[in-house]
Parts: C-alpha cells; sequence; structure tokens
C-alpha cells in the first residue's frame, strides 16, 4: 500500500469506527497481513505524532471534533439523553445539565469534550436548530396558582413555566399539550387514570396515525371481497395443497401461510405462501402513500393501529381457512440436514385448511390426543413441519446464528382491568414458524442478490469492538469468557446463551448480549445480517405490516415477470421505515411500561427479586425480575459508600453488574415511568429481620 492510500485507509476506517480501535482491529478491517504489520504500526505512530490520530488504553482513534456537531435528539432514561449525530459516529452523551430546553426529537447543535463519564463523547447543547415537535406534552403542574409543565421527553426534572392555562384550565395532574413558542396549554388530554388516557397519549407522544384518510378509505373500498376467476390468471394454482396458517390466538391478520410434502430421496418441500398485498396496493395510491408514512402496524395491547384499512389487513389480504387468497409463494427443496438444496418463486392463489394456533400445534407436537383428533388429518404435514423446522434451526445455529429468545410481558386483563404480568408464552410452535419465515426471507434475498437486482435489505451490522469488550467485563464476573473483541463470533455468543440457559442470570446475560449488538436496519447496501449469520438477509414475510416487504414484493414480483427490478428511492425507504419501525417499538413498550408502573403502584411497601443492570452516578438501576421494568436504588440508600470503580459497598459486598437483590418498592411514577428502590431487610434463617 502506498504511503498515502495507506493513510487514507486508516482515516477512513477509524471515521467509520468513532469509538476507535485496537491495533488487531485496524490491522483486520484494513485487510492487512502479517508482511503489512511494520508498515501499518509505522503508519499509526507517524498519523499520532501529527495528532491526526490519538491513542486512548489501547485504542486508535480520531480526534474530538472541534465544531459544534449537529444531530438528532433522543432521550433515554430521565436525567440525560444522546445525540445521534447526522454525519454518522458515535452517539454523543448530554447530561440533563446541558440540555435545557431540549426534548426528543429537535435536531440540535452540540459542543464535544473529548471522554465522558460514561466511556462515551460527552457534549453540550448550543442551539436548537430545528423543532422535532411544536409542542409540549406532559403533566400540567400549579404552584402558588401559577401554570407548570413537567414535560414528558425532557431529560431535566424541571418544570418549564406556562403563560397561560388555556380555556378550559386543566386541573393539575392532567396530561396536557402546551405550544413550546407561545408556552400556552392547547390541548387537554385528562387525567392518567382514565380510561383511553393512556393509548391516546402515547399515539400523540409518538407521532402515529389512528385513522385513514378520506381518500385512502375510498380506495379500499372500492376492492372486492375476495379475488375472482380474473385475478388467478397468470398464477400458480395451490388450493390443492394442504396449506395452514399458525399464530397467537389473538392474531387478526393472517399474512403467511406454510406447507410441506416430502420429497423422494428423503428431502422436503418447503411453501412459505405469503399475502400479495402488492397486487392490490398499487404505487402512487394513497393507500400507498398512507403506508408508507406509516411503514409499520403498531400493536398495543388491546388496540392494533394497522398499516393498511382493515378491508385489506383482515379481510382481502388476511389469509383466511377455506376461502382463496392470492400470494406470493416461496418453494424450497430443503435436505434432513437443513441446506436449502433449491428455490423458485411465483405468484400463485391458494386456500387454507385451517387456521391453527401456536397452542394447538405445539399440543400436537407433544402429541396430545384431543388436539391430534382434532385435527386429524393435519397431525402428520405438522409433524412433517417440526422435523423440517429442528433441522432448519439446527443447521442456522451451527453456522453461528444467534438465538435470541428473550421473554416478553403479557399483561393479564379481567373485564377491562389489569390484573397481573406474566411472561409471554413461546414454544417449539412459534419457532417453527419463525425458521420457516427466515428460510423464505434468505432464499428471497439470495435469488435478487444473484442477480445483483437493488433491493431493500434487512441488514445487522458486526458489533462495535467497545461494545463487545463492554459485554466481556460485565459478563467475566458471572464466569463466562469471551475471546477479545475483535476476536468474538457469533458462535461465541450463542455458546454464551446456550450455557446461560436455566440458569438464574438467564435473562440477564441475553438482554446483555442483545445490548452488545448493533441495531438491524433495512438498507440497500447488503451488509449481512449479523445476528442470523446470513450474508443476504431481507423481509419478505409480512407485507400487511411492514412496508420494506411490500417494496421486496413489487421487486421480486418485477423481476419474475420482466427479468428487470422495480425502481424506487431505495435508500429513503429504507431510512425511513428503519426510523418509524424504531418508533413503533418505542410506542409499544411505552404504553406496556406504563401499565405495569400503574399496577406496580398499588403495591407500594411490597419487596421484589431483581437484578442490577447497570450502574448511573445516582444509583443501582434493578430490575424487577416479574415485572419487566427497571428502578433505581439509590446509593444513599445503601450502607457505606461506593467503593472503587463505581461499585456501591453494601455491608462489606462489592455490588456488580448481574447481581442478584431483593428491594422494597418505595415510590413509583406511571407517567414520568420512574421507580425507587431501597434495599430489602436482611432475615435471619427463621426469618426475622435483623
Amino acid at each position: 500500500m502506498a504511503h498515502t492510500t495507506l493513510r487514507t485507509k486508516i482515516l477512513g476506517l477509524l471515521g467509520r469506527h468513532r469509538e476507535g480501535l485496537t491495533f488487531a482491529g485496524v490491522q483486520s478491517g484494513l485487510g492487512a497481513g502479517r508482511r503489512e504489520r511494520a508498515k501499518l504500526l509505522e503508519e499509526l505512530e507517524d498519523l499520532e505524532r501529527s495528532r491526526l490520530v490519538r491513542r486512548l488504553k489501547g485504542r486508535f482513534l480520531l480526534p474530538a471534533r472541534s465544531g459544534p456537531v449537529r444531530g438528532r435528539f433522543v432521550t433515554s432514561r430521565p436525567g440525560f439523553g444522546f445525540v445521534a449525530p447526522a454525519d454518522g459516529g458515535e452517539d454523543i452523551f448530554i447530561p440533563a445539565r446541558s440540555a435545557s430546553g431540549v426534548i426528543e426529537g429537535d435536531e440540535v447543535e452540540v459542543v464535544v469534550k473529548e471522554d465522558g463519564r460514561v466511556g462515551k463523547p460527552e457534549g453540550k447543547v448550543v442551539r436548537i436548530v430545528k423543532r422535532g415537535s411544536p409542542t409540549f406534552l406532559g403533566l400540567y403542574r400549579e404552584r402558588f396558582g401559577a401554570p407548570f409543565l413537567q414535560a414528558f421527553d425532557s431529560p431535566s426534572p424541571d418544570e418549564i413555566a406556562l403563560k397561560s392555562k388555556g380555556r378550559p384550565a386543566p386541573a393539575p395532574g392532567m396530561i396536557v399539550e402546551a405550544d413550546r413558542r407561545t408556552l400556552a396549554v392547547t390541548a387537554v388530554y385528562g387525567r392518567p387514570e382514565d380510561p383511553g388516557v393512556d393509548a391516546r397519549v402515547v399515539i400523540r407522544r409518538y407521532g402515529l396515525a389512528d385513522r385513514f384518510g378520506e381518500e385512502a378509505l375510498l380506495e379500499a373500498g372500492a376492492l372486492p371481497e375476495d379475488p375472482g376467476p380474473r385475478d388467478f390468471e397468470g398464477r400458480r394454482d395451490f388450493r390443492g395443497w394442504t396449506t395452514v396458517t399458525i399464530d397467537g390466538e389473538k392474531a387478526q391478520d393472517f399474512d403467511d401461510a406454510v406447507s410441506v410434502r416430502a420429497l423422494p430421496g428423503g428431502t422436503f418441500l418447503l411453501g412459505v405462501h405469503i399475502a400479495d398485498v402488492a397486487h392490490y396496493v398499487r404505487p402512487g395510491t394513497a393507500l400507498d402513500r398512507e403506508a408508507f408514512d406509516r411503514a409499520t402496524s403498531v400493536y398495543f395491547p388491546d388496540l392494533t393501529l394497522p398499516m393498511l384499512p382493515e378491508r385489506l389487513s383482515n379481510g382481502l389480504c388476511s389469509l383466511r381457512p377455506a376461502v382463496p387468497r392470492l400470494t406470493v409463494s416461496a418453494l424450497m427443496e430443503v435436505d434432513r440436514d437443513g441446506r436449502v438444496l433449491r428455490s423458485e418463486f411465483a405468484p400463485s392463489v391458494i386456500r387454507t385448511a385451517a387456521r391453527l394456533t401456536y397452542t394447538s400445534v405445539f399440543a400436537i407436537m407433544e402429541g396430545n390426543a384431543e388436539e391430534c383428533r382434532r385435527h386429524g388429518g393435519l397431525v402428520g404435514d405438522l409433524l412433517l413441519m417440526r422435523d423440517l423446522a429442528r433441522a432448519l434451526r439446527r443447521r442456522r445455529l451451527e453456522a453461528g446464528s444467534l438465538d435470541f429468545d428473550l421473554v416478553e410481558p403479557e399483561l393479564i386483563y379481567e373485564e377491562g382491568r389489569l390484573l397481573a404480568v406474566a411472561a409471554a408464552e413461546r414454544n417449539e410452535a412459534h419457532r417453527l414458524i419463525e425458521d420457516f419465515m427466515v428460510a423464505a426471507n434468505v432464499a428471497v434475498a439470495s435469488f435478487l442478490s444473484a442477480r445483483k437486482v437493488p433491493t431493500l435489505y434487512r441488514v445487522h451490522p458486526v458489533p462495535a469492538a467497545a461494545d463487545l469488550e463492554k459485554l466481556r467485563d460485565i459478563l467475566r464476573p458471572l464466569g463466562y469468557s469471551l475471546p477479545e473483541a475483535d476476536k468474538v463470533r457469533g458462535q461465541d455468543l450463542e455458546r454464551v446463551l446456550r450455557r446461560a440457559e436455566g440458569r438464574p442470570e438467564e435473562k440477564f446475560v441475553g438482554i446483555q448480549v442483545l445490548r452488545a449488538m448493533k441495531l438491524a436496519v433495512y438498507s440497500p447496501e447488503n451488509v449481512g445480517h449479523y445476528g442470523l449469520a446470513q450474508t443476504d438477509y431481507t423481509h419478505f414475510t409480512s407485507p400487511i405490516r411492514r412496508y420494506p416487504d411490500l417494496i421486496v414484493h413489487r421487486i421480486l414480483k418485477s423481476v419474475l415477470a420482466t427479468g428487470e427490478g422495480w425502481e424506487t428511492d431505495l435508500e429513503r425507504a429504507g431510512r425511513h421505515s428503519s426510523d418509524r419501525e424504531r418508533n413503533a417499538d418505542a410506542a409499544e413498550q411505552a404504553l406496556v411500561t406504563w401499565r405495569i408502573f400503574r399496577l406496580l403502584k398499588e403495591r407500594l411497601g411490597d419487596e421484589f427479586a431483581g437484578v442490577v443492570v447497570d450502574v448511573t452516578k445516582a444509583g443501582l438501576i434493578v430490575e424487577l425480575d416479574d415485572y419487566f421494568v427497571e428502578g433505581l436504588l439509590a446509593f444513599r440508600d445503601l450502607d457505606g459508600d461506593r467503593g472503587r470503580g463505581r461499585r456501591p459497598r453494601r455491608r462489606r459486598k462489592l455490588v456488580e453488574i448481574g447481581d442478584r437483590v431483593r428491594v422494597v418498592l418505595v415510590s413509583c411514577d406511571p407517567i414520568l415511568q420512574r421507580m425507587s428502590l431501597a434495599p430489602a431487610p436482611e432475615t435471619d434463617a427463621e426469618g426475622k429481620t435483623r
């Protein structure tokens, strides 16, 4: 490598890794061999002498930016936030004292200092370039008759002084909206405990669409209730195949169906049949514009905000039993070792034999006599599917795919009242469908990639070395080891996950591994999918609820019909869809967390088991085992001082991330989602408090 070329490559590589790289990481990132080691080290040292590169704790990194950095402000826990730089690079930590007047979504300018307290660059907001929202949303307060607002999406606990209460004036404790320019109340949502207020507030807070425009509804209303003979022309007819949908008991839209056949020679023919939404939602229509804007359906515990009107999502594109439906089918021949030997794709028409549930299918897999009698004609196919799914999964895991099986909370209601929180059940039937959908997504992506057809991939970049090093440090005290960060492979992380199975720390370990990962996004640039250990991966299997899948359907159908792709702005679509997906995930979690906090508020003074998941300046962050929410165990409430390395001493024992603790719930604010905890009193062998 020429001197200038090598220097350019090093600076470019470090620019993409603002957290810095070890020498081995630089060597690996440039693909430099052993013979180039000395030259590479010499160039790095020369760059360091020229102050174009700095070395910190064994890592080479670029100096901090000298001028203001522009980016989007994103809050995290109350008390701090982050700015995601517009030009890429590592997020910038913003403490509350440096974020006055800023809320989630604002475009800001930040002055950055090199090293922050949390291992990230730390900055101060110096200017709001563009407001993300023209309004504040929060709790209305009064002090001596003067109006104040405690904003939800501000990292600062300070209240904002308002200039007008609005008319009619809200009562203290109500949730209101206020104009950021005039500082006047413009809308009143009601008291937090009033029915439906939480959902309406979350919908407004996250900018979700809860109704369709008149033009889109007219277009949907003009569609037929069922497809007719003319719609079947040019399609492969699979109505004679035994095809089923397998979903949850409460599912309303059924956009994927599966079938399996045993072939001579011992292989399987797997069919994954996906609702042909592209047949009905055409580019340039009002339906298409609204679907793009939403980009995804949003699922709340008792409410769905669909990407498409109900006429499509629950009707014409829902693969209901015993009625013909238009689909796009992926047919894959798979051997008993889980290798996909060949695949083909076609517009098709199917008629599903049954609408099955995960619970029912799992019972059949377990040999439940009643369920086997009930679905007698399907049992053979379902057991064949089980064998095929196991082979696909085994092969994927051997290749280094990560098997995250994290438990999600399920809210248990009775007559509209939340009674309890339970771990959502997942069984082998859930995994079967996941395995089949992954296989179809890989097959479609590989088909388009091999033909060099531009498409929208689902990509998952390689984790940052700094995040893997942090993961090593967290897992080491628990007895889990990982190689050096630049040598960690997917198999190493999967080994950790498997070793943790069935242990008390299983959930904690899974979450920490997940936090070390980068976010999966939609992009026309195919960088592979690290978590699934796939070179080519896309989303093809849910066009009813994900706009990127609809794009992939249009591209695939165009290739099948003409040999050419379908042109659209893939970069814009990928960026927008990724943003809307993250926003929808945050909204779903916010509403569930709000309701869990509201349930916990009735249990002040009760004792809970939990695990330490983080350490902050104020104290330990503890996640309660059975409730999937976190609270603060303040250092001031622990015996002794904080000890070394930000680890508090409690009764002469260092408290580590991952430690199990028992705590008492002291306070709980469902609206601001803040919870204070105290150490539970210790008891002797007879259960008496010491």
